[in-house]
């Protein structure tokens, strides 16, 4: 590309973030489309997708242009380690919404209802996408899509289905919230197509989204513990249907 931080700075604006080797590793993995990618060391960043991702090794040859760490340094808000950038095309919004609502699904839909931290969902994503969920959506107002969310996802957005929505927008199958006051999760087989739906660590599961609910779920917790992490919350019940994933009663 002849003149990448030009690029850049057209596309900036509607582009999505990819800070660093590995979100732009995963992203290529998953098919994102990828107009620009810089790097201050090209050498270094190909001999580290040698050692790491062979499989995207001669992609990333095609898409990486070197330019002065000064012009990287302009281009993105926190230098990575790895020096490496680049933006990507967002998945449609209907694409997203139709992956979504397709049933039967194979795998449940992860709920973060109204999340207030960046990071936590970031990790969800990344969790998510490690146990090929079919999506991840938020309510409220947090954009799943904003660069410090993606940057915890480390680039695993394009793995999955993420997208914001509110209750009554939420894909069908049966839904499944986490509550201290639920049923223990040990006793439940959790359906492929369930919904997944998990509160903020501070005010727990929204008024409308309980009403939504058609079962409350609790994870084991030693008394006089306030809560999990939002993120450990989410691997120990994916973890749960991974184990014992079907049909209820099944």
């Amino acid at each position: 590309m002849t003149d990448p931080v030009g690029a850049w700075h057209r596309l900036a604006d509607t582009a999505v973030l990819l800070d660093g080797f590995h979100a732009l590793k995963h992203a290529v993995r998953f098919g994102a489309e990828v107009p620009v990618a810089v790097t201050t060391d090209r050498a270094a960043a190909l001999a580290l997708a040698e050692e790491l991702a062979p499989d995207v090794r001669d992609t990333l040859a095609v898409l990486l242009t070197e330019v002065p760490e000064a012009a990287y340094t302009s281009l993105v808000p926190r230098p990575h380690p790895t020096a490496v950038a680049a933006l990507a095309v967002r998945p449609s919004r209907a694409a997203n919404l139709e992956r979504l609502a397709h049933t039967p699904r194979t795998a449940p839909v992860v709920v973060l209802d109204n999340p207030r931290n960046l990071g936590n969902a970031g990790a969800v994503i990344r969790l998510a996408a490690g146990f090929g969920t079919t999506g991840v959506v938020t309510t409220g107002t947090l954009d799943p899509w904003h660069p410090t969310v993606v940057r915890g996802g480390a680039g695993l957005h394009f793995a999955t289905a993420v997208e914001r929505l509110t209750v009554e927008e939420l894909p069908p199958g049966p839904v499944c919230a986490l509550d201290p006051e639920g049923d223990d999760i040990r006793g439940i087989k959790l359906p492929d197509d369930a919904i997944l739906a998990f509160g903020s660590e501070r005010t727990g599961l929204s008024t409308e989204l309980r009403a939504r609910a058609d079962h409350l779920l609790s994870l084991p917790m030693r008394p006089q513990v306030s809560s999990y992490n939002l993120a450990t919350s989410v691997a120990m019940t994916l973890y749960h249907w991974s184990l014992t994933g079907g049909a209820f009663g099944a």
